[in-house]
Order: structure tokens, then sequence, then C-alpha cells
């Protein structure tokens, strides 16, 4: 399969398939489209059935296209990440990865515009982020929850209402933006800098306002984000962890024991918001959004400067701090239980604290008229029994 008979392919699946998140193919399986978190078997061109590793290898040396860095990525390390796009302008984040010896494509679908913080519909406290001026701003989670979607909001927001010079670090370019108010430039690993130190260090010789570096992957990427947030930049990025207690503990992690008090006090000082993501499966079909929010207090900056101990906790010092605009993942998910966004079984099965969140769903289960007992479900266990 060629590029062109690859752009036909794709175009007609997304076309017939509207509300798709990913393209996977794997050899063994056939084409198979992601919508709302599960696979399906599709077609796309002349592929229908399994496919063989030769057909994966066909599409993949289709998207690389030769390219040098990408091949030299693959072949070192297994995998490699690249953006491809239609002649729509539709675009895709792209892994290409070697298992058992063949190559396996996972296409992201991306939209053709940055989100709107409206469109999102996120809790009123995100919109302060994209007034900061300086220090240091993380969204976390797992791959796919949105983490990358949330912040190519925020820099539309900072673009749409603030003059200022914005640098996007990538890996790749997932969301293209628009010059208006602000002027962004957005630069792509493997193609524009190798590696994101190397990237960030060279966007603070650029006169930014603000940098958005894709991932926090290692130290030195962190110890230039600090320095660029200690000097006035305002910084976004993006760390693979579940919430603002495992954050800290990540970062800190980066660095030497005896470097370590010195950072959680220049950390403590420079963050002003994490913010972690989680998806639920949605009442009637579909995903939402989960999000726990930490901002800067005294409280929090004294956690993240001595840790954690007893009932000195991040979970417990966010949802003191609900006034606030702050709040756990429990928080919110109660909230869309409450809504009727989100089954009971969800609930409990993606919250933080099972022992808080049942309560809560059941004080509002009660509320609604529904038994929380279990005892009317053992009766009619029993009596189907007995007959």
């Amino acid at each position: 399969m060629n590029r062109t008979e690859l752009d036909s392919a794709l175009t007609a699946l997304l076309e017939a398939k509207p509300g798709a998140s990913d393209v996977n193919l794997t050899p063994g399986k056939p084409p198979q489209l992601e919508v709302h978190g599960a696979l399906g078997p599709v077609e796309l061109g002349s592929f229908r059935g399994p496919l063989t590793p030769e057909d994966t290898r066909a599409v993949a040396d289709a998207i690389l296209d030769g390219s040098r860095a990408h091949l030299e990525a693959l072949e070192a390390t297994g995998s490699c990440d690249c953006a491809y796009a239609l002649a729509s302008g539709m675009r895709f984040r792209v892994n290409v990865f070697s298992a058992r010896g063949s190559r396996s494509v996972v296409m992201r679908i991306l939209a053709m515009e940055p989100p709107s913080l409206e469109s999102l519909k996120l809790p009123p406290i995100i919109e302060e982020i994209p007034k900061l001026v300086n220090g240091m701003v993380l969204v976390t989670g797992a791959t796919g929850s949105g983490k990358s979607t949330t912040l190519a909001a925020i820099v539309d927001r900072i673009n749409a209402t603030r003059p200022v010079h914005i640098v996007t670090l990538e890996d790749p370019i997932e969301f293209v933006h628009r010059q208006k108010t602000g002027t962004v430039n957005q630069r792509e690993l493997g193609s524009d800098f190798q590696e994101f130190s190397d990237g960030l260090r060279a966007a603070l010789r650029q006169a930014p306002k603000v940098v958005l570096v894709g991932e926090m992957r290692d130290r030195v990427t962190m110890e230039i984000a600090l320095k660029a947030s200690e000097t006035g930049h305002l910084v976004l990025s993006t760390l693979h962890t579940v919430d603002a207690g495992q954050t800290i503990n990540r970062i800190t992690g980066m660095f030497a024991l005896e470097e370590r008090q010195l950072l959680r006090s220049r950390l403590a000082e420079v963050l002003r918001y994490a913010v972690s993501q989680r998806l639920l499966p949605k009442e009637g079909g579909g995903r939402i959004l989960a999000m726990e929010v930490m901002g800067s207090s005294l409280r929090s900056r004294e956690l993240i400067q001595n840790g954690e101990e007893g009932d000195k906790t991040f979970y417990r010092v966010i949802a003191d701090a609900r006034p606030m605009g702050w709040q756990t993942f429990d928080q919110h998910i109660v909230d869309l239980f409450k809504d009727k966004l989100i089954s009971a079984e969800a609930a409990k099965t993606y919250c933080s604290d099972a022992s808080v969140v049942t309560k809560d769903v059941d004080v509002i289960r009660t509320a609604r008229g529904e038994d929380t007992s279990g005892i009317e479900k053992l009766e009619m266990a029993y009596t189907r029994k007995i007959r």
C-alpha cells in the first residue's frame, strides 16, 4: 500500500465511522478502529481480513516515507512517533513499533483545530491557567487520557488573548495553532530538535513567555524547566502519573538523594497547578473526563517541600480546598454520578478511595429512592434458587 492508497483508504474509513479515536493495524488481526474505547474490525482499502506482517510493514513504510530520523529511532528503540496528514487536513499522531519481529501501527486521530476550553467543559479553575505569567503547570495521566488536548486548549486561549511568544516542543505536533493575538512557533522532536532538553535549552534563547514541553522525560529536562519557571517563564508540560502525590514523587525521583531537598523547595515555589486526568465510561456510551486539580497554597507548598506524613496528604489538602476550586478525583467522580453521567459501578472502579466514594454514592442513591442495602438482590437470588 503506497501513500496515495493509504490516504484514500483512511479518508473513506473516517467518513464512514465518525467519532473514532484510533486506527490499530496489528499482524494477525483485521484493521481495527477504536470508538469510545472499544476496538472493532473494519475494512481499510483492500485490507479486509487478518493483516499479514507484509501488510503492516507496507503501511509503516508508507507513513515513514524513508525518514532517516524515524527509521533510526525505530531501529534503536523499537518504536518511533511521527505525524501523518491527509490532503483534507485531517492529521494523525502515529506510533510505529516492532512486536515479535513484525511492525504494528497505531494512528491517533487528531482534531483539525485545537479545542477551546469552553468545548472541553473543564472545571472553572482551569480558566485561571492561561492567565499565569510564570511558574510551572503539569497535566498528568495515563496515555490517551487527554493531556495533550487540555494543554492545546490552554495554549489556544493564551494565543487568543495575550500578545506573547509561545514555543511548543512536541512529539509529534498534534494540534496546529493558527497565529492569533500571540505568536506561536511549534517545533517537532526528531525534525526540529533531537531531545526535549535540547529544544527547551534553545527555546529559552528564543524570547518566549510561554513554553510547552511535550513530556518531562528526564532529570535534565526537568532541571531546565525549573530554571525557566524561576526566571519568569510559564512552562506547561505533562507526566505519566496518576495524581498530585505521584507527580511530586516522580519528579523528586529524577534527582539524586542529596539534591532532593533543594529540588522540593524549588518545586514548591514554581508549581502553580498539578492537574491529573482519567477517562471514565459514560452512561449511554462514550467516555467522560474526571479531573483532579491542585493549585498552590501554603499547605500544598509545605507538602511538596516536606513530603506526606500521617494525615498530611495531598488528597486531604486538595479535598479541603474545594471552596478554592480544587478537587480530588473522588469529588469529581461523585459529582459525575450525581449528574447521572456515570454509573455507580464506574464511580467505584475509577475512584481513588473506594470507601469515601461508596459512602457518597449510597447517600445519593438513597436520596433518589434507590435500594442500597443489597437485600433486595439477595431475596431475588434466593427466590430464583428455590424455584
